[in-house]
């Protein structure tokens, strides 16, 4: 079954994490990211821009209203995702436990309902 891991932290301050702190960082995501690929459950994996980079777009109110900005105006904020597909829950769940994001903020482990996959979609 596919699952979204969605990686929620603080984002740092432009300057606030020196650079080893960031080249450890990116050590551990590239670690992670080839043992999920070698594990075979890796389906992709995205890096988001800071939340000043964001634009919401809604059409709840009946006309399309765009702003700057993420949705939630929150602390921590949606900071990348990996989309796995695992055989269940508890293997997804062990792979967020292992997340170098874990360390800084929260892993959301999200069931995916159905994916575009080849052109189509599926369930």
């Amino acid at each position: 079954m596919r699952y979204a891991l969605l990686m929620h932290y603080g984002e740092p301050a432009p300057g606030e994490l020196d650079q080893e702190t960031v080249a450890e960082a990116m050590r551990a995501f590239d670690a992670y990211a080839k043992a999920l690929r070698e594990a075979g459950v890796l389906l992709s994996a995205d890096v988001l821009q800071p939340t000043d980079m964001t634009t919401t777009v809604t059409l709840r109110e009946g006309s399309p209203r765009v702003q700057d900005g993420p949705f939630a105006a929150t602390k921590e904020a949606l900071a990348g995702i990996f989309l796995i597909d695992t055989p269940d829950l508890d293997d997804a769940l062990g792979w967020a436990r292992r997340c170098p994001g874990a360390q800084w903020g929260v892993i959301e482990v999200r069931p995916v309902s159905t994916a575009f996959v080849d052109g189509a979609w599926t369930r």
